[in-house]
């Protein structure tokens, strides 16, 4: 992405004013990043860069050359991290919930991303978009668990192949609520609307392949093993609502809320796939986090070791 220039006049009200101060109404920017544009002597007037404390003059053209954000994540290693694998191609790491996946904007912090490319930052630029930090998956922000990335650009591609090929296997656990058979699949297609998707009743929408079996039984609460053979946003999510039987916390969803439990009860606990780089195949597996380990033991569902 290329700076941008900006050329503008100063106004006859403009006349008489610090430099700075002026700069800093015309281009709606804050007045320390205008310091930053004169101190880098990215200002010009009459070709020449302004002196500090210089004034405005009516008429006068004002040439400024404005830096492109960077689109590259902040690396933040303050953040935590917690590796499950890693090799010469690739890194996974065991997401924690509340946490997004990756930043929306330049300069966003506090995803796992920030804390990523910190470590490894040649991650950064595996991937095609530089925010994704070599990422070949992603999760909702409060689902937690196995989070994939790689390390080179070849990699990247030969990854996002094989889960846009369906060979990868991707399992989850999730409790729900409501009547749920033992098992069974769900092939219903799913389209966006706002902040969520919705299935597609009348045509259209993304193809969306879920099946899911019970691990155990509690009252009206089931506790699932869910495999999605595709990757539509909120897959699971939205599915598991459309058989009646939402996701425990997901009030997004129409789930029912759990005490003390401010997160949705869904965590991505396996990711099975062949290496590219070595052709052996790699199970990844990331523990069932406590607090949702807290809410089994209360509900008094056992299916998981």
């Amino acid at each position: 992405m290329s700076a941008e220039r900006r050329s503008l006049e100063v106004p006859a009200d403009g006349a008489g004013m610090r430099i700075d101060v002026w700069l800093a109404g015309a281009l709606a920017l804050p007045r320390a990043k205008v310091k930053e544009l004169l101190e880098q002597g990215a200002v010009r007037i009459g070709g020449r860069a302004p002196r500090k404390g210089d004034r405005t003059v009516a008429g006068a053209r004002v040439e400024v050359t404005l830096p492109a954000d960077d689109p590259r994540p902040v690396p933040q290693p303050e953040l935590p991290l917690r590796v499950l694998h890693v090799d010469a191609q690739l890194v996974a790491v065991d997401k924690a919930a509340g946490i997004p996946s990756h930043p929306l904007r330049p300069g966003e912090r506090g995803t796992v991303v920030n804390a990523l490319v910190a470590s490894y930052p040649e991650c950064a630029e595996a991937s095609a978009d530089p925010r994704e930090g070599g990422l070949v998956h992603r999760l909702d922000t409060l689902t937690s668990g196995v989070l994939l990335a790689a390390r080179d650009h070849e990699t990247w591609g030969a990854l996002r192949d094989a889960f846009s090929g369906r060979q990868v296997d991707k399992r989850y656990l999730a409790v729900v609520t409501g009547p749920v058979a033992d098992e069974g699949e769900i092939d219903l297609p799913l389209r966006h609307r706002a902040d969520h998707v919705e299935p597609a009743l009348s045509g259209g929408g993304r193809e969306a392949l879920t099946d899911f079996r019970v691990l155990a039984r509690a009252g009206d609460a089931a506790l699932l093993e869910v495999r999605i053979h595709t990757g539509v946003l909120h897959q699971i999510r939205a599915h598991l609502a459309a058989i009646g039987a939402p996701v425990l916390g997901d009030l997004a969803y129409g789930g029912r809320p759990h005490p003390g439990l401010d997160r949705f009860f869904l965590h991505a606990a396996r990711l099975g796939f062949v290496h590219p780089a070595t052709g052996t195949r790699l199970e990844l597996s990331a523990p069932l986090p406590p607090e949702l380990r807290a809410v089994l033991a209360l509900l008094g569902l056992r299916g998981v070791d």
